[in-house]
């Protein structure tokens, strides 16, 4: 007699959740030891966002505000980019290291240390308007390359300075004469680890970033940010929506505080919305130049430019009016 055997059912792969329309920003508290890719992609799978994208890269071992667009806010990051960003440090004294944090490779040593006094007198030189060399280990590109990559390949690394502004540096504390925690306010395209550096090399000591967090970006501070164990509790495993969650995330309109906002009419926005050029005409049309915000009846229209009394729509916003 045949014995059929019949063959186990083969487990099936759980359902693909459902993509959303989410817009907005959410201003994560990256913790450390995550790349700001990570963060993202995790952030994007949590509220089952279609797009997402952040506004400046964090080190996997820098924490703090990575803010990340939804939708329609990645049509707003360079004007988050561009704002200042604010960060408190910590610098090691003494060692100086090939990627300018405490990940790397010694290259330098000192048994020389700052006073309080001299790293305080320092500080003007590193204020205002400077020129500063990106780090070898940095996402700068040369050739088309990532410098990261060419100097984990071994390769000498060349960069070039650049112009970069610092507005404010001050030291917080000095908790022994090996470490200086200090804070710092900077414009866009400033490497703190490249500022620990030149500040070390400076001082005769060398010197490397041991930790960093940064506490503003833009528009967006610490009294915003979500921490990310804070965002999961909010989507527990299995849950079919992230309703909970959206809740964190702030309008597309947060990333453009720093932007000169214009109310239009109805037939106005219409016409921006098809590419069309708007006048500003009448007795209180603005008189300015430049890139603002537009919206009708309390709806994001456009960001677009301002150009001999036109406006001039550059990116149209499709977000659904409530």
């Amino acid at each position: 007699m045949t014995q059929i055997i019949a063959e186990k059912p083969k487990p099936q792969d759980p359902p693909k959740r459902k993509k959303r329309d989410v817009n907005g920003w959410l201003v994560l508290d990256k913790p450390v030891g995550m790349t700001s890719t990570h963060a993202v992609s995790v952030v994007k799978r949590l509220l089952q966002a279609k797009r997402a994208g952040h506004a400046g890269t964090l080190d996997p071992l820098a924490s703090g505000l990575l803010p990340i667009a939804l939708g329609e806010a990645t049509k707003t990051v360079p004007f988050v980019m561009d704002g200042r960003k604010v960060y408190r440090f910590t610098v090691r004294w003494g060692e100086e290291r090939d990627t300018d944090d405490a990940e790397g490779r010694t290259t330098e040593t000192s048994a020389e240390r700052p006073t309080p006094e001299a790293v305080r007198a320092l500080i003007p030189r590193f204020s205002g308007l400077i020129e500063q060399v990106p780090p070898r280990f940095s996402a700068v590109k040369i050739g088309g390359e990532r410098a990261y990559d060419l100097a984990r390949d071994g390769e000498v690394v060349e960069l070039a300075a650049r112009p970069i502004e610092i507005h404010h540096i001050e030291l917080v504390e000095t908790p022994d004469p090996d470490h200086s925690v200090l804070a710092a306010e900077c414009g866009k395209g400033t490497y703190v680890r490249a500022l620990a550096r030149d500040m070390g090399r400076a001082l005769g000591c060398f010197g490397h970033v041991t930790a960093l967090r940064r506490t503003a970006v833009g528009p967006f501070t610490e009294q915003i940010a979500t921490g990310l164990e804070a965002l999961q509790r909010l989507v527990p495993p299995g849950a079919e929506d992230s309703i909970a969650a959206a809740a964190a995330v702030l309008p597309v309109e947060a990333g453009l505080a720093a932007l000169p906002a214009l109310r239009v009419s109805a037939a106005d926005a219409g016409r921006l919305a098809r590419g069309q050029a708007v006048l500003l005409r009448g007795r209180d049309a603005p008189v300015m130049e430049g890139w603002v915000s537009v919206s009708a009846h309390g709806g994001l229209v456009a960001l677009a430019q301002v150009e001999k009394g036109e406006l001039r729509p550059r990116r149209i916003f499709n977000l659904p009016r409530t």
